[in-house]
């Protein structure tokens, strides 16, 4: 299992090294989704230490979503998902203090949604230099 967890970690830092600024931001999105989930099973199975890490972590990458944002250049948009974002990091904080699955899943979903958006503009983004 060892061996597996450190072709991973290279994979993860391979597809970083490699990513332009629209990739990193899908990786991001990925990297939340993929905490949630797994916040969500250390709920299920009382790993409440577990839970704590993982939830703090996917706040974290919320965070850093956040931080990407371009308020000035984005204007309305961009002030819509910098509200978005932070509304999704209440809730996980939300989730984490009642140890409630289903404010994760609506978390999930809400990001999923923004992910999807965003996964469809990568081409005009790369060409317009957005990213």
């Amino acid at each position: 299992m060892n061996a597996l967890h450190q072709y991973q970690s290279v994979n993860r830092q391979t597809s970083i090294v490699d990513a332009d600024g629209h990739k990193l931001i899908q990786l991001l999105f990925d990297g939340a989704l993929e905490r949630i989930t797994m916040a969500k099973g250390q709920i299920l199975a009382n790993n409440f230490e577990g839970k704590n890490r993982l939830i703090g972590k996917a706040v974290e990458i919320v965070g850093g979503l956040r931080e990407f944002l371009d308020k000035e250049k984005g204007g309305d948009i961009a002030q819509r998902l910098d509200a978005l974002y932070e509304y999704m990091e209440r809730r996980l904080f939300e989730a984490n203090l009642r140890n409630d699955a289903a404010i994760l899943d609506e978390v999930a979903n809400l990001l999923k949604q923004v992910k999807n958006g965003w996964d469809g503009i990568r081409q005009e983004a790369l060409e317009k230099g957005l990213v």
